[in-house]
């Protein structure tokens, strides 16, 4: 079973859990940190290579989350164009191309393993989708698609991944290519998440930010941090709040809080 609510006010720490990050605060050395950053494509593409497309269970959730990809419609069967940022190995753009059959959609990831599973996917058809290898911070999304042509760009678990320095280039990069009045659908771990309060010390590299044992990197978003990144870049906050879960697990009796950000960000 799981309860989940939204809103504005982010989690309240147990005294334990506030001890614990009240103590974790020695950092990554700065060496190892400049070695993950100039690593991070390989880490990713390690962590595709050891969990092939078994990893991430397919997330037919999107569609009834974001009621948007319905919304933006002028009338019922409009042709959508989107972007999946960050697309992994196509769980969420697989689900999503069988459920409406009048998308199109590039995809692209910083993992050139991730690209190829895509590729491979029995159900990838180049005339609905166009997918390549692309590191969202330096590549400029105009080499693969057409400027202002795009209705909705959906970043989902991505930013996190990214050195909080260079989030904003990704939020630049995606509004060339986004039409003007329309939307980025955002949704990545929020602070105090149960899996920022699992990492171990000498595990941190900044504030919020943090570096797993395969050497992937997680940040977790505050309301405020989020807002502010995408306001500097231009764009427009429509939503902007927390999603708390609390999963239980009756077997264990453990109860498991899980904390996400769900916004909504429109190029004026």
């Amino acid at each position: 079973g799981a309860f989940q609510k939204k809103g504005h006010g982010a989690r309240v720490l147990s005294p334990e859990e506030a001890e614990k990050l009240t103590k974790d605060q020695v950092l990554v050395s700065e060496f190892k940190q400049l070695k993950l950053e100039k690593e991070a494509q390989k880490n990713w593409d390690l962590f595709y290579k050891r969990n092939s497309t078994n990893f991430f269970k397919d997330r037919h959730w999107t569609t009834r989350e974001f009621q948007e990809l319905k919304a933006c419609r002028k009338f019922a069967d409009e042709k959508l164009t989107i972007l999946e940022a960050g697309c992994g190995v196509g769980n969420c753009l697989f689900p999503l191309l069988e459920e409406d059959l009048n998308i199109f959609a590039y995809a692209c990831d910083f993992s050139p393993r991730a690209v190829e599973y895509v590729k491979k996917n029995a159900l990838y058809n180049t005339e609905r989708c166009k997918v390549f290898q692309c590191d969202l911070t330096k590549d400029d999304l105009l080499d693969n698609i057409p400027a202002n042509s795009v209705d909705v760009v959906t970043l989902i678990f991505v930013l996190s991944a990214i050195h909080p320095d260079k989030m904003h280039l990704v939020l630049r990069n995606i509004y060339k290519v986004l039409k003007p009045g329309k939307c980025v659908l955002f949704r990545d771990y929020g602070l105090y998440d149960h899996a920022m309060l699992r990492f171990k010390p000498g595990s941190k590299l900044g504030e919020n930010f943090y570096v797993r044992q395969d050497g992937t990197r997680s940040y977790f978003f505050t309301e405020e941090f989020l807002s502010q990144l995408f306001k500097a870049e231009g764009y427009e906050q429509v939503v902007n709040e927390y999603v708390q879960r609390e999963t239980v697990n009756r077997k264990e009796d453990l109860r498991v809080p899980r904390v996400f950000l769900q916004s909504k960000f429109q190029k004026p």
